[in-house]
């Protein structure tokens, strides 16, 4: 492991390259002390460059977002930085790829942009986009050289993954990759150094350019960019300080689609017992459009470790299956009613089970605890959806004509908003929300709590003063706004029986 200077602003990263030069210079021991690692948790800034490939399409498959997604879940928090951004599950992700440029064009453009979003480490990708009569290889030598120099004027802490681009089947076009493969070896072993290290990622091996490609035999496919992913992340854990913990959760699959498997990623309590338990099944959020199950994953740990069997459940959003808001309330109430039929197998009291969620996801776990219909066709509908508890984080609770949601929702509201469908059926909530909440004013969630009240169903609701949506950021370093919420919830299931 390389130890690495935290960012969390370009300004900081600046002010913590040139301490950290004075500290060596000094031969002074004030590093501890006056650190950002001294006070806040770890989160990499990590900058991809390279072309296409760094980039991503729509006719290939792309490393980012997985590998993204597998640093979580090993409990590693990055941020990646650029000037460009490209869509994925959860949203934009940035980065410094560019479609169809070579690497003295990267060497033209990159570096004014890190100025701008310095990085901890640079996963640097770039030895397409030539041709091999061209004789390229000594000149892409000097761009990458000139790059690393760039990336050390701004950060001389800087840590340099550099690939070993992945081969290409498109030959005689590609047939220099091999010379460059040895000459980035090289390159890596002479400017390499204590304080700014550089390690070779040897993306090439084991890819194969025909059975790893799409049909031009230069882009990855789906397994393609999986041995990227891998690649990257082995590079990664080296200089990556070790997390706390890992998130191994038990991926289960409680209904299929027409684009694979929705899965439950369920976390066994701390201690075996062969007693039922108690179960809370997060949504996560993104307006019914983005998102992902690892949102909730610490969650789950917490009340895994307090006798819970926790779920985060995976549903389908416009991004990833073109569906809308009803499709994903469905798949709510599906999960919900997967996981009773299945109480048994999974070690869960059926009677107490918790549906939890923020934002699309809170109305998720809401609409699937109130409303009538939106059912799967062709489920049992003997087995009850709906959750003996709601734990809502700033849900859109509201789909009505002054709420949250497009037109489509609106005008079809009374199917599918919670706030409209409260009566003495619906499960005892409680919700968490911050008074600055752009989407949801607190306005909304006191006729919630009215309207629950009336129908004479417990409601608690806990403002965050200054808050606003989210109330916390999963992707950000941990926050105190979590521990406090995760105590509140079970402070208001105890008495439910829920514990």
């Amino acid at each position: 492991m390389i130890a690495l200077p935290s960012m969390p602003s370009r300004y900081l990263s600046i002010a913590s390259a040139w301490f950290l030069r004075e500290c060596l210079r000094r031969g002074t021991m004030l590093l501890a002390i006056f650190s950002p690692l001294a006070v806040t948790a770890r989160v990499y800034r990590v900058m991809p460059v390279g072309d296409s490939i760094t980039e991503g399409g729509s006719s290939f498959a792309n490393w980012r977002f997985p590998l993204w997604e597998k640093l979580q879940a090993a409990g590693y928090q990055i941020e990646y930085v650029g000037s460009r951004k490209s869509s994925s599950r959860i949203g934009p992700l940035a980065h410094e790829g560019y479609g169809g440029k070579n690497s003295a064009f990267l060497a033209r453009t990159v570096p004014t942009n890190f100025k701008q979003h310095p990085a901890d480490i640079v996963l640097l990708h770039a030895g397409h986009n030539q041709f091999a009569e061209q004789k390229p290889v000594p000149g892409m030598l000097r761009d990458t050289e000139k790059m690393i120099e760039a990336f050390r004027a701004v950060n001389p802490r800087v840590v340099i993954l550099l690939a070993q681009p992945i081969p290409s089947g498109k030959l005689p076009k590609y047939s220099y990759i091999p010379e460059l493969h040895r000459g980035l070896e090289v390159l890596a072993k002479r400017l390499d150094c204590r304080d700014s290290p550089i390690r070779i990622v040897p993306q090439g091996e084991g890819f194969d350019p025909v059975k790893d490609t799409v049909a031009d035999l230069v882009h990855p496919n789906a397994r393609g960019a999986a041995k990227m992913t891998e690649r990257w992340f082995e590079a990664l854990a080296e200089v990556l300080e070790k997390p706390k913990r890992a998130y191994v959760p038990l991926r289960v699959p409680y209904k299929k689609t027409t684009k694979g498997d929705l899965e439950l990623h369920v976390f066994k309590p701390a201690v075996d017992t062969k007693k039922v338990c108690p179960a809370i099944v997060f949504f996560f959020g993104g307006g019914w459009t983005h998102g992902t199950p690892l949102q909730f994953y610490p969650e789950c740990a917490w009340f895994a470790e307090r006798g819970f069997v926790a779920i985060s459940a995976d549903y389908r959003t416009s991004f990833t299956h073109g569906t809308t808001p009803f499709e994903s309330v469905a798949d709510g109430k599906s999960a919900l009613r997967w996981i009773r039929q299945h109480a048994a197998r999974l070690g869960i009291d059926p009677r107490k089970i918790v549906a939890a969620g923020g934002s699309a996801g809170g109305q998720v776990a809401a609409a699937a605890g109130m409303v009538q219909g939106l059912d799967e066709p062709g489920e049992d509908l003997q087995v009850s959806s709906r959750p003996d508890a709601l734990a809502l984080w700033y849900p859109v609770i509201d789909n009505g004509p002054s709420g949250y949601g497009d037109a489509t929702v609106k005008a079809r509201y009374r199917e599918i908003s919670p706030l409209h469908n409260v009566d003495s059926d619906s499960p005892p909530t409680i919700v968490f929300l911050g008074t600055e909440d752009a989407l949801i004013p607190v306005s909304t969630i006191r006729a919630f709590e009215a309207r629950m009240k009336a129908a004479d169903v417990g409601c608690e609701v806990r403002l965050f003063p200054g808050a606003g949506h989210p109330i916390y950021s999963y992707r950000k370093a941990p926050v105190p706004e979590r521990e406090k919420i995760l105590r509140m919830t079970a402070d208001f299931l105890a008495p439910l029986g829920i514990r």
